[in-house]
């Protein structure tokens, strides 16, 4: 009697292959909520930054260029799986989410480091009657202005210290999500 080949087993069993859902129900999975956070906070860092009148273009300009760009792929990316588009176009869209997250996570990390650092070089100006003795101070006037400690000053009045302070707690905000 002749013995038959043992069955081959990738043919035997399918590959388990987890797929992200179209149409609304994908803001039920977690890459759903990310995209819309990215999308939200995204146009909140790029509204922020933008109100500030962008004090520090050689920093905050990638700080732009990130919230712009990740708000505009992931507006279109969100789009996608709205409209059902992704069942046509033949990738792997579980390895295409992970990367496009990966890379959103770097990109706003390093824009958090450059809104922080403009943020925190940040000079603040207080009445003359203010004792600060920990920073060099320079007074002009009624008031003083007291610098950082460091080497690197901006100059920012109040609303612009207080909108990149709201940029940079947003942008850490994404990056925690």
């Amino acid at each position: 009697a002749t013995m038959s080949a043992p069955p081959n087993p990738t043919l035997a069993f399918s590959v388990f292959k987890i797929s992200l859902p179209t149409g609304f129900d994908v803001l039920r999975t977690y890459s759903g909520v990310f995209v819309c956070l990215e999308i939200l906070f995204g146009g909140l860092v790029w509204i922020l930054v933008a109100a500030s009148n962008v004090p520090v273009p050689l920093m905050q300009g990638w700080v732009m260029f990130v919230s712009v760009t990740t708000f505009m792929f992931s507006t279109l990316y969100l789009f996608l799986f709205l409209c059902g588009f992704v069942d046509r176009i033949n990738t792997d869209w579980n390895f295409l989410d992970f990367v496009y997250h990966f890379i959103a996570l770097l990109f706003y990390f390093g824009a958090s480091l450059l809104e922080a650092a403009t943020t925190a070089a940040a000079g603040v100006i207080v009445p003359v009657n203010s004792t600060f003795t920990s920073s060099p101070t320079l007074t002009i006037g009624a008031c003083t202005l007291v610098l950082p400690q460091g080497n690197v000053v901006t100059f920012l009045d109040y609303r612009q210290y207080s909108i990149n302070v709201a940029a940079t707690v947003s942008i850490i905000y994404l990056i925690t999500v």
